[in-house]
């Protein structure tokens, strides 16, 4: 007996050893003309491996378990390769890589938008990507300005930073958006905590359609997935200086370098943007909404052992508004009185967000395991009373500054997940894992009537109404998915996931008239709802060739319920419940890639049916805004996406999507009567989108290699909505922007223009009628510097 465990033990230590056996993966990294590329980058998907070539072109990357990876090839000027490659055990032989210059053919685009990463042309999802090159290409400073960039998204705000995006008629319409965004893996739980601004990022993944088995609560019009670019064994750091009209200056700069080689690396990027106001301001003759904004991303990463990595992050946005709402009373005053507002109450907008992050990464034989735990705050006041009226009148005003204890929101959430490794070798890939928040939302609101309330009905003056709003909730969610080869052509995917939340509201009003003390006049009470849901896939994928791909899918969206707050209006009764709303979407979609990477085409096409649709109404004054389930929607549509570099230096890039979004069924409640709204349309979606970009570049015959690089882009929005009523209306319009410069190997200079026509167009609008107009003509001067060791 004891010799027969002797031998099984030694068995299993010999198959642990088998098992845990490595190979190392070497070669060049070659131009087509045999030239070494040195300071490329070999990157091994869903791993921590990677590594840099030498003057010689040559690298090599040890310690890899055997088995097929795939390896992302990029280096600056060249087109980015995605290839399989072997590892086997003890194999020490070299393979030369080669990669085309960039000007000739299209990049192999990597995304993780299934927390997988995969090659974007290989994904039965329609997803729209930016790379860090594209980014610089179209000058995008802000998450807002990808609007009309990609087919049927829109993105706008009302001057505050709180962006309201809506993708194929599925928009956000309260602060549980309806498209969520994550930034490096954290979820931007809503639109307090989320930050827009664009800084240092590696590049940006949008999801259109239903994204709930993934991503959960409030994805039911997609997801926007931002990546900044993270530190590695290579030392590197940028600087970038803007100036433009307006007194606009944006100055960013970065450094990432390794501390200990392998082991711990450190990187930073700090940005730094102000700019005069676009408005003015008619009461005072001065600009009006002047920002200041300072953003920092902070990351230390360590590397304890192949198999395990630990990343801490840490990013900040400050931001100081001195008018966040640009509002004119109605269309007809903003377009004929443009760029001007005229209220005698004026408040600076402190809006302080910090996000912190702890990702813990295991990448194993059988699996990979990661858990990110990140705490999410905001604090955002108004310095002084600000303008609740929109006009040169005292009549109302919103005072919030009320210490640290109110208007601060607190986030905490835990995700943990398993998926399949990275050389998975059989039929089935998997995702599976769980998510877990808490939130904790105290709002402290005064709503003020000053001297000239009177005038307009208000049975009394210089008094406020204060609302206090303590929400609480929590959930947990579980989720799978799973994608099975049939056959070598055909593939089945499956997912499901279970939400649960639980919200609490607690409310309590005051009546305020100096120098008396407030009067309670609703005690202190409370309400609280519990909401869940299952969010099941379904898609089925057939890909007859190695460059193409056809797929069929269905998915459910769910955004969460709620509980309304307490306003200063007793006709909008608080802690009224209200459901969740769910959507069933069926999607079709093609894509295609033709001549050697020449021509990249994809097409969707999808139908959308949104139940139980929470239908916002903005309650004045306090600008809260109250939802009921009063309607089904029903939103149809198709996209087209098309990239092409037919000739060198040319590239050439269209898009185009068409959305018809329409309530089948919507009655509202107004004035105590029901409002038959049958057949209007969606709010903040333009019955189309199309973008055209040519860009071209070519090498000017002086002694230091650099490029002349000329680019154009037309950007066309349909006509939309901005109320359920479908009175506030904006047409059809286009905008032309134009970039232009030289580009050095280490060095760029470029001039660039935004809104060249000065198109005039509705960007936000309120059901009350105020307008908020979209940005007038920008432009200015880029110059960036890049160092690499």
């Amino acid at each position: 007996m004891c010799k027969l465990a002797i031998s099984l033990l030694f068995s299993l230590f010999s198959l642990s050893l088998f098992a845990q056996q490595t190979g190392s993966l070497q070669g060049r990294i070659l131009s087509k003309d045999s030239l070494p590329i040195s300071n490329a980058s070999i990157r091994l998907l869903n791993t921590e491996k990677g590594g840099i070539s030498n003057v010689n072109g040559h690298f090599s990357i040890n310690g890899l378990f055997t088995g097929k990876y795939q390896i992302e090839l990029s280096a600056v000027g060249y087109t980015q390769k995605v290839l399989a490659v072997d590892i086997v055990a003890g194999e020490q032989k070299e393979t030369d890589y080669y990669l085309d210059q960039a000007v000739n053919y299209l990049d192999e685009v990597v995304v993780s938008a299934e927390k997988y990463e995969e090659k974007l042309q290989k994904i039965p999802v329609a997803i729209s990507a930016f790379t860090s090159r594209e980014i610089a290409e179209f000058r995008l400073w802000s998450l807002q300005e990808i609007t009309g960039l990609v087919p049927n998204l829109y993105s706008s705000n009302p001057g505050d930073n709180r962006n309201a995006t809506s993708i194929r008629g599925i928009g956000t319409t309260s602060y549980d958006p309806a498209v969520a965004t994550y930034v490096d893996g954290v979820n931007q739980f809503n639109l307090d905590t989320y930050i827009p601004q664009l800084t240092d990022v590696e590049r940006i993944e949008i999801l259109r359609g239903p994204q709930g088995t993934l991503y959960g609560r409030n994805a039911m019009g997609g997801v926007i997935n931002v990546i900044t670019k993270k530190p590695g064994n290579k030392t590197t750091a940028f600087l970038e200086l803007n100036v433009g009209n307006y007194g606009q200056q944006r100055y960013t700069a970065g450094f990432k370098t390794p501390i200990i080689a392998g082991k711990l690396f450190a990187g930073v990027a700090i940005q730094y943007q102000s700019r005069k106001g676009y408005f003015t301001n008619l009461y005072t003759q001065d600009d009006f909404d002047g920002q200041n904004v300072l953003t920092g991303n902070y990351y230390l990463k360590y590397i304890p052992s192949a198999k395990w990595s630990i990343t801490a992050n840490i990013k900040h946005v400050n931001n100081r508004n001195k008018g966040a709402f640009t509002l004119a009373p109605d269309k007809e005053t903003a377009f004929r009185e443009p760029y001007t507002v005229n209220q005698n109450a004026i408040a600076t907008m402190q809006d302080d967000i910090f996000n912190a992050s702890l990702s813990v990464n295991h990448y194993g034989k059988s699996f990979n395991f990661s858990s990110q735990t990140a705490f999410q705050s905001n604090f955002r006041i108004y310095d002084k009373p600000l303008d609740g009226d929109f006009s040169p009148l005292d009549i109302i005003t919103i005072f919030n500054n009320y210490g640290n204890k109110y208007n601060k929101v607190n986030v905490w959430t835990e995700e943990l997940k398993f998926s399949s490794p990275a050389t998975h070798e059989g039929r089935l890939t998997w995702t599976a894992g769980g998510f877990f928040f808490f939130q904790d939302n105290p709002v402290k609101q005064a709503t003020g009537f000053g001297a000239q309330a009177p005038l307009f009905g208000i049975p009394d003056s210089n008094f406020s109404v204060i609302s206090t709003n303590k929400g609480k909730s929590q959930g947990l969610s579980l989720f799978g998915q799973a994608n099975y080869a049939l056959t070598e052509k055909l593939s089945l995917t499956l997912g499901i996931r279970y939400d649960y939340e639980n919200k609490k509201l607690a409310i309590e009003g005051e009546y305020l008239k100096e120098p008396n003390p407030p009067i309670t006049v609703l005690p202190d009470t409370s309400s609280s709802n519990n909401y869940s849901a299952f969010s099941p896939k379904l898609a089925l994928t057939y890909s007859p060739t190695e460059n193409q791909l056809f797929y069929l899918s269905y998915s459910r969206g769910y955004r969460t319920g709620g509980l309304t707050q307490l306003a200063s209006d007793p006709s909008q009764p608080p802690l009224f419940s209200y459901d969740p709303e769910f959507s069933d979407n069926f999607e079709a979609g093609w894509k295609n890639t033709w001549f050697q990477n020449r021509i990249r085409l994809n097409l969707a096409a999808f139908i959308t049916k949104v139940s139980q649709a929470q239908v916002p109404t903005l309650v004045l004054p306090d600008a809260i805004t109250v939802i009921q389930n009063a309607g089904t929607l029903l939103s149809k549509g198709f996209e087209l996406e098309l990239e092409a570099r037919p000739l060198k230096g040319l590239e050439l890039q269209y898009n185009f999507g068409y959305t018809d979004a329409e309530y089948t069924r919507l009655r509202l409640s107004q004035n105590g009567q029901e409002v038959n709204l049958d057949g209007n349309k969606q709010i903040f979606t333009p019955s189309s989108t199309s973008m055209l970009v040519a860009q071209y570049s070519f090498p000017l015959k002086i002694k230091k290699p650099v490029r002349l690089v000329v680019r154009g882009e037309w950007v066309h929005l349909g006509n939309q909505f901005f109320d359920l009523a479908n009175t506030i209306e904006q047409e059809s319009y286009s905008l032309l922007n134009a970039r232009f410069g030289l580009m050095f190997k280490r060095f760029d200079i470029f001039f660039w223009g935004r809104n060249l026509g000065q198109e005039k167009f509705i960007a936000y609008a309120y059901d009350f009628g105020g307008v908020h107009l979209g940005d007038p003509r920008t432009y200015g001067l880029t110059v960036s510097l890049r160092l690499s060791q």
